[in-house]
């Protein structure tokens, strides 16, 4: 039995929450792009772009992804098998009855939508039935929202830094959150897969 199905098999996932800047892009195609459409959880990713600059990720990721794809609405429930991005200038959540909340309140470490806050509503809201990953990025958002997850008792992954295109988030939130996997792209795909598979088994 491999590593990460050992950590998983006794965990149901209800949901997926994805954190990422520098190098994001490239890092979730190759991740994300090998789901199938069978795939039935929510994925929820916070990417830091520009404020003010439309996001065409709903439109890049569209083509690239057997899922839905779109940015949630405020006070829209979340679904399963739909990739969500958070859109560019808000901060997103998710509250205890598993909707969306949008905001416009002050930048958390320099960033909205800021991936801590994303992560720290999501591990309120589904406890030990959230898994937290943090990508590549060139500052520490995340690290904070998946210890979070870890105190929830949620499943914690990092990319693995040597893989990562910007490895200073992935180490700060190896630091800060001690997680309970740090795996490449290929891994991380794989452990979507399994948590998937386990979800549908129960």
């Amino acid at each position: 039995m491999n590593t990460s199905l050992k950590i998983t098999q006794d965990r149901r996932i209800d949901a997926v929450v994805i954190g990422a800047s520098a190098g994001g892009v490239s890092a979730l195609l190759d991740m994300l792009s090998g789901l199938p459409a069978s795939f039935c959880l929510p994925v929820v990713v916070v990417l830091h772009l520009p404020e003010g600059r439309q996001s065409r990720l709903p439109d890049i990721f569209r083509h690239r992804s057997a899922m839905a794809v779109r940015e949630p609405a405020d006070k829209e429930t979340i679904a399963p098998a739909t990739l969500y991005f958070a859109p560019p200038g808000y901060h997103l959540s998710l509250e205890a009855d598993h909707t969306f909340s949008l905001s416009c309140e002050p930048p958390v470490n320099f960033s909205r939508p800021s991936i801590d806050l994303l992560m720290a509503s999501a591990a309120d809201a589904y406890g030990a039935r959230l898994a937290g990953i943090v990508l590549t990025g060139a500052n520490a958002d995340g690290a904070v929202g998946l210890a979070k997850i870890g105190a929830q008792g949620g499943l914690t992954v990092v990319q693995d830094p040597a893989e990562a295109e910007m490895p200073t988030m992935p180490e700060a939130a190896i630091r800060l959150a001690r997680p309970d996997l740090i795996l490449d792209l290929k891994g991380i795909r794989s452990l979507l897969l399994e948590m998937e598979q386990l979800h549908a088994e129960r």
